[in-house]
């Protein structure tokens, strides 16, 4: 049963003391009680307020170990705070908000606390898009065209919800050539669903045994502009980098910050903030932990798949 604060006010009485968000924890990652990671028995008992030890195998296991929080020096309480810090900024969080926000020594600090949350959003309901018809572009900010210059290539894939955008996914390519855009269609849209696209020949290799592939190569068949949703998605995705982040964002971190977008986007009409928190903590507790170094490097490795959605 889903468990979550729908007020900031329930949240500061629900997870005041760090035995509330252990015991909290402990559920996400155990719902039907202890079990052992190393021999999956479930029969333990507690020899700290934090570690359990397995009475088959005598391995020893906090309910940190193996997340995001593993090796942590600061108080779960801090953490939370700055969970729900992440889920009730509708407009994006920044790092150095958050460091303004709790205090944190360094802006570093706070970039490491806050982009494991981000990719966490999108994990957390991950899907593929299905059912309705799709639209696909790719966008450069700056010069038009596919091979500008110095420009990230990103994929918009939006789903049409009548006169409204749906759900959508963002992702970075290499290069706009058929094996990567093919490779991403494949991992975000579910086979059978009809999907739009301009006639760019990278889409080609869409097989009618997969999709229904149409290609808009006119004003008349796509209204205004060939794309609509994606021309949307890219106008508003790059007005967001600029208000909230100024403008100030790398390619070696672009990928975290489609990740914030499309965790937000997604989200949009979402009632309480604090189930936003629960989708986070629970892909926290699956996750292991994630170091600034660590971060660093990825980012520095452009994956062709790397996918990114909710």
């Amino acid at each position: 049963m889903e468990c979550y604060p729908k007020t900031l006010d329930e949240f500061e009485r629900q997870f005041c003391t760090e035995e509330a968000c252990r015991d909290y924890l402990f559920g996400l990652r155990w719902p039907e009680g202890f079990y052992c990671p190393q021999c999956q028995q479930r029969k333990a008992w507690q020899v700290r307020k934090s570690l359990w030890e397995c009475a088959t195998c005598g391995i020893q296991t906090s309910v940190t170990a193996g997340t995001i929080f593993q090796g942590t020096r600061q108080p779960l309480t801090k953490w939370f705070r700055a969970i729900w810090w992440v889920t009730s900024q509708e407009n994006g969080a920044s790092a150095l908000g958050l460091q303004r926000f709790l205090g944190l020594g360094s802006y570093e600090t706070a970039w490491t606390w806050l982009h494991p949350w981000l990719g966490l959003g999108v994990i957390a309901s991950l899907e593929s898009l299905k059912l309705m018809k799709h639209m696909l572009g790719g966008g450069k900010p700056g010069k038009r065209g596919r091979g500008a210059a110095g420009k990230a290539l990103v994929v918009i894939m939006a789903q049409q919800d009548g006169n409204r955008i749906g759900r959508v996914r963002l992702c970075r390519v290499p290069d706009a050539s058929g094996r990567s855009l093919e490779n991403v269609i494949q991992q975000c849209v579910e086979q059978g669903s009809e999907i739009m696209t301009d006639g760019w020949s990278g889409y080609n290799g869409l097989g009618p045994q997969e999709y229904n592939h149409k290609v808009i190569r006119d004003l008349a068949d796509g209204g205004n502009n060939l794309l609509p949703s994606c021309h949307r998605m890219a106008s508003l995705l790059k007005r967001w980098l600029l208000g909230t982040h100024q403008g100030a964002v790398s390619h070696e971190h672009l990928d975290y910050y489609l990740d914030e977008y499309t965790f937000r986007f997604n989200r949009r009409t979402s009632q309480y903030r604090g189930k936003l928190f629960y989708r986070l903590l629970q892909q926290a507790v699956t996750i292991g932990p994630s170091p600034y170094k660590q971060m660093i490097k990825q980012s520095r490795s452009l994956k062709p798949q790397h996918i990114v959605g909710t």
